[in-house]
């Protein structure tokens, strides 16, 4: 069996935590840069009224030739995608100047206006764009009209917006990349846990979760339940060692029992009833050995010491086998027993007999359980890379409320109470499949009888 992933995606913890981070950090670092081009944008606002404000006074105090030889000077020195001006006479025809007209909108009264398109211009220097505009009386009756032009003043926003820009493409980039990196280390411990956790649950109570050398929360749990593990293992130990000894110990008497009731049978063999009263004691005494054996056979598979003699095998050839084996059994029963093969599968790493004894238990309890003339299928097929082995009959079936309990010790379900057998069956079926890391599944054929899956997709830790 194993548990589910929670390591991969948004699943994580830790990446929940590392995602959460770098929006905040993003987040802010946007809003830092937001109100830094805020503030840089008002001051500059601010800035180019004011210059705009100071020519205003300036050419206030000028009149006639002395205004026009003031102006022709400023445009000297101005800043042609900047600043502009123009000279109208007391009907706005243009005088002098950059520009041809008043800008459309603008008030004749001597206050700064903000407007979206001003320029009427020849000159191909003065872009057209948004500005800020006066228009003054001038003292001699005429008027004049100062343009700052907004767009190529605040081309200094621009590049401080594309230096804020690239920061936060720098930002992001990092913390995608660090965001990235720093959710695979806890990744790959969570990884590692969940391997050993998978060995763990599949039966090998000898797996421990690893540990690092950073000692951390995760180190901490890690510790925990290697503690809480070590003292199941010791609990489960003694009890499977107290089950193992009683069954161990109790063979030898019930041995000697049985041959010193044969004993007293052949001695007086001259009394019929006492003979067959002798022969119900030495049944039962068989029936007693016989799961006293079963038990001990479970103990020995559940000795994991059984993998070191894993192998490569074909299951293919594994399933033709069974087939030949237990045809006679079928056909003894008039049964059908079909074998539906492709053409391969992938290989299994385990114990041959083992798994020869497993899926023989299922193909016996098929048998046992199908009335004549029905079909027992075995199948095989490839399922997410995996071999998967099914074994399905006709018979009466399985219920719903009983397939997880048909795999405990001693089990029998009401309907197999007419039938031979103790009920370890498929309690050595489940020890071999823990054993293999296999998964065995239950459930309804299509034609109303039993099913059981063997699927055989086994853990890093098994292989």
């Amino acid at each position: 069996m194993s548990l589910p992933n929670p390591s991969e995606g948004w699943r994580s913890s830790s990446s929940r935590l590392l995602a959460l981070y770098s929006f905040l950090f993003v987040a802010w670092g946007s809003i830092l840069m937001g109100v830094m081009y805020y503030e840089v944008f008002t001051y500059l606002d601010s800035l180019a009224r004011h210059s705009l404000m100071q020519r205003e006074q300036l050419f206030s105090r000028f009149q006639g030739r002395d205004l026009e030889d003031a102006l022709a000077a400023s445009s000297t020195f101005d800043d042609r995608a900047f600043d502009a001006y123009g000279l109208f006479d007391d009907r706005l025809n243009p005088l002098a100047g950059e520009l041809l007209r008043i800008p459309k909108g603008l008030p004749l009264d001597g206050q700064i206006y903000e407007l979206d398109k001003c320029i009427d211009s020849d000159n191909d220097n003065i872009p057209d764009d948004a500005c800020d505009a006066v228009a003054m009386p001038t003292r001699d009756g005429r008027w004049l009209v100062l343009v700052r032009d907004n767009g190529s003043l605040f081309a200094v926003t621009r590049i401080i917006l594309h230096a804020l820009l690239w920061g936060m493409s720098l930002t992001i980039i990092p913390g995608a990349l660090a965001f990235h990196f720093l959710r695979r280390r806890p990744l790959r411990r969570i990884r590692a846990i969940q391997d050993s956790a998978d060995a763990i649950v599949a039966g090998d109570l000898t797996q421990r979760l690893p540990l690092s050398d950073r000692r951390d929360e995760l180190d901490r749990l890690a510790a925990i339940v290697n503690t809480m593990l070590d003292r199941i293992e010791r609990l489960m130990m003694e009890v499977k060692g107290v089950c193992d000894n009683i069954a161990h110990d109790l063979r030898t008497p019930l041995t000697r029992l049985r041959a010193q009731i044969y004993r007293i049978k052949q001695q007086n063999d001259r009394d019929p009833q006492l003979g067959e009263q002798l022969d119900e004691v030495i049944s039962e005494t068989d029936t007693l050995m016989a799961r006293f054996r079963g038990l001990l056979r479970i103990s020995e598979i559940e000795d994991h010491r059984r993998r070191s003699g894993f192998v490569q095998l074909d299951p293919l050839a594994l399933l033709q086998e069974l087939h030949d084996f237990y045809l006679p059994l079928a056909e003894e029963g008039e049964l059908t027993l079909e074998l539906q093969l492709p053409n391969s599968v992938p290989q299994l790493h385990g114990d041959r007999a083992l798994l020869f004894e497993a899926i023989g238990n299922l193909l016996s309890n098929s048998i046992k359980f199908t009335p004549a003339g029905g079909v027992v299928t075995v199948r095989a097929s490839v399922e997410q890379g995996a071999t998967r082995i099914d074994v399905e009959d006709t018979g009466p079936g399985i219920p719903a409320s009983e397939r997880e309990a048909i795999f405990q010790r001693f089990y029998r379900s009401d309907d197999s109470s007419n039938q031979s057998g103790f009920g370890l069956g498929l309690s050595i079926v489940a020890a071999i499949v823990n054993l293999h890391g296999f998964t065995l599944d239950v459930g309804a054929s299509p034609e109303g009888g039993a099913r059981l899956t063997l699927l055989c997709r086994q853990t890093k830790a098994l292989v």
